[in-house]
């Protein structure tokens, strides 16, 4: 079924790809536990079917892996995957910071594999960055091309390099932010409101790493070679992982 859409992964990426994707695509998104599909299920409003048996992927035509950036644990889904899909069928990735030719060979189908970058919150972000190990065959590209577009998204193919182009640029600004922050005393409503009145950004910047998860920001500027900041790594330390801990720069409700 060349209409039916997996997404394995349950978190702000994947749920965010699914409610997307429902528009156009039948959706079945895989959990890994029962907890996991009882919080995405809210989130989705039945708008996609959700499952813990990965064999519930098998009849999918193209599966999104939406899983955190950790090496072992991708090659541990796409292991399990290998049994289960068809052989033409193909296997896209959300990740920004890890190799894509390295997950294509863990993989086992590197012609059928890509890199399908989506940005958070997935509904309103219009940009996906793709991006191909060699091997990809034409199939493949035109597929997760025609993909970006049922979703109703702008593609731009980069190159297979840390961080692409977005993430490449954003994270030394935001990193640099939380700098100018040690070193001046300025806080942090202060210079995100400098930066969405002076700059027309839409979010600043310190809001903007709250937003994104603080331990995310550090794994992703440390697989692009970024100077991660120490007031970022004492945050992490204390617990203060931003809005989804309730407080990093900011305090939330």
């Amino acid at each position: 079924m060349a209409d039916l859409l997996g997404i394995a992964g349950t978190g702000a990426v994947g749920s965010g790809l699914a409610r997307a994707a429902a528009g156009s695509h039948e959706v079945v998104v895989w959990a890994r536990s029962n907890g996991s599909a009882g919080r995405v299920r809210d989130r989705l409003e039945d708008r996609a079917r959700v499952v813990t048996d990965l064999d519930e992927l098998g009849a999918c035509g193209v599966v999104v892996e939406a899983i955190a950036e950790r090496p072992a644990a991708k090659r541990a889904l796409y292991g399990r995957l290998a049994s289960v899909l068809s052989d033409d069928a193909m296997i896209a990735t959300t990740t920004s910071s890890l190799s894509v030719a390295e997950l294509a060979a863990a993989s086992g189908r590197p012609d059928r594999f890509g890199a399908l970058h989506v940005f958070n919150p997935v509904e309103k972000m219009e940009l996906v960055e793709l991006s191909f190990p060699d091997a990809a065959s034409a199939r493949t590209r035109r597929r997760l091309r025609a993909l970006c577009e049922a979703l109703g998204k702008t593609a731009v193919e980069v190159p297979d390099s840390a961080g692409f182009v977005v993430n490449k640029l954003l994270f030394p600004y935001l990193f640099d932010a939380v700098r100018l922050l040690e070193r001046n005393g300025l806080d942090a409503g202060s210079i995100d409101t400098c930066m969405k009145l002076g700059a027309g950004h839409p979010m600043g910047p310190l809001a903007l790493l709250d937003f994104v998860g603080l331990d995310v920001a550090a794994a992703i500027g440390e697989s692009i070679g970024a100077d991660v900041p120490g007031r970022l790594r004492d945050l992490i330390a204390q617990g203060k992982l931003g809005r989804k801990a309730g407080e990093g720069f900011y305090r939330y409700g």
